[in-house]
């Protein structure tokens, strides 16, 4: 797994999608940070912790796509399959370089953190929490995109369905409102909001720190990880 993870984060820097996507996050999360706080003299923190969630849901596919598409293109998933490791190894090595990745991006609102803190007083506690929320629900998105990639042999295919299944939790507990309004049907709209990842998202940024919705997004990497390693296995035995 180890030898796996080096070469993946690796790959990132020796193309082009480690700068496309830290440029971009710093460039978009500096700008939101400005005009949600800095612009208001506030040191609440909260509106810019809400805008990171749709930059995530944009960017995470960028990150994802290239993971399994890519091999499958080459031709060289062929020696991911043979190789005298477990598909489950192999999935995990990959995974960890992308949150690797990933945490290199989002630890910038940390940075955020420290400059609002000579203008202001920080609550730190409520930072934290958020950069925890971020953590979280980018490993479960990670998982979502990776399974994605497993599934076509084309990045494009890849980020843009990615985006789209990205898009559609973020949108979630808008369609459940939407339900809600138009037909009113509780256990539908309940079944929703349970899912809804911004809707646990949101409890961060309030400064909620909810253990079911630490649990929610574990529960889902795990899924979405495991159904990857199920797609290489019935790929190897085929």
């Amino acid at each position: 797994m180890g030898a796996i993870f080096r070469r993946e984060l690796g790959s990132f820097f020796t193309s082009s999608i480690a700068y496309v996507f830290l440029g971009v996050f710093y460039l978009l999360s500096g700008w939101f940070f400005y005009s949600n706080t800095i612009a208001y003299g506030s040191s609440d923190m909260a509106g810019f912790f809400s805008m990171l969630f749709l930059v995530i849901v944009m960017l995470v596919p960028i990150l994802t796509m290239k993971t399994f598409s890519e091999e499958k293109k080459q031709k060289t998933d062929q020696g991911l399959l043979t190789a005298p490791i477990s598909l489950g190894a192999m999935v995990m090595g990959k995974y960890f370089a992308v949150l690797v990745m990933y945490i290199f991006g989002i630890s910038i609102v940390l940075v955020h953190g420290v400059i609002l803190s000579f203008f202001g007083t920080v609550d730190w506690t409520i930072v934290l929490s958020n950069y925890a929320a971020l953590f979280l629900m980018g490993a479960a998105c990670i998982s979502i995109g990776m399974l994605i990639s497993a599934l076509t042999e084309n990045q494009i295919v890849a980020a843009v369905v990615g985006m789209l299944a990205l898009l559609l939790v973020y949108m979630l507990d808008l369609i459940a409102e939407l339900i809600d309004n138009l037909i009113s049907v509780d256990f539908i709209t309940d079944a929703l909001m349970a899912i809804s990842f911004y809707n646990k998202y949101y409890e961060f940024t309030c400064g909620i720190f909810n253990l079911s919705s630490v649990l929610f997004y574990i529960s889902v990497a795990v899924i979405f990880n495991f159904l990857t390693v199920r797609i290489f296995e019935k790929r190897r035995w085929s």
